[in-house]
């Protein structure tokens, strides 16, 4: 599954306060002169940001469902992908939570950010955790052979995201190593 920290644009968002607003000013009165006491509607209610809350868009179609929150953030998993995005851009909408973005643009934003810019020989690969599994021996479409110090094995291009420090795969250089080994492409050193 591909995961993406992720901000949405304020442009982009409905915000909370918007679903229930009064055009008077705050602390004005409302209704003319025999409602004088009465003070604007209060504000709509804070999201409700919590695990197991379903997503949706501005539109009403399903994003996905919050998997956790933690440190001001949320991660939703749309089932195909996963994104972390601040509590402060979800709004409470009448039936649940609500972001200002499609499952379907979330999901193309997740693979935008995932897929590697460009797959070079000699890059470092990475597993992802940060650890060394070894470069990049040979580019041939979408087939990426990576040399590690006891073997060689080709991977397909989707087996490659971009992380913080360069290309990342999912195996550790010995997992890596085990699977060139079982698949007959073992090369010592």
């Amino acid at each position: 599954m591909k995961y993406l920290a992720f901000a949405l644009a304020g442009s982009a968002l409905m915000a909370a306060p918007a679903l229930a607003q009064d055009k008077a000013a705050p602390g004005a009165t409302v209704g003319g002169p025999e409602a004088s006491t009465q003070q604007a509607a209060p504000a709509a209610q804070a999201p409700n940001v919590t695990v197991g809350a379903k997503v949706a868009d501005t539109s009403g179609g399903e994003v996905g469902t919050v998997e956790s929150v933690s440190g001001g953030n949320a991660i939703i998993s749309t089932g195909t992908a996963k994104a972390s995005i601040p509590v402060s851009s979800f709004a409470q909408g009448p039936n649940g939570l609500v972001v200002g973005i499609t499952k379907a643009d979330l999901e193309a934003a997740v693979a935008k950010a995932s897929a590697p810019a460009e797959i070079a020989v000699g890059a470092p690969v990475s597993d992802n955790k940060g650890g060394a599994v070894g470069t990049v021996a040979a580019v041939s479409g979408d087939l990426i052979t990576v040399e590690t110090p006891n073997a060689k094995a080709q991977l397909p291009r989707t087996a490659f995201a971009q992380g913080p420090q360069g290309l990342i795969i999912g195996m550790t250089a010995t997992q890596l190593e085990q699977a060139a080994k079982a698949a007959g492409g073992a090369q010592g050193s």
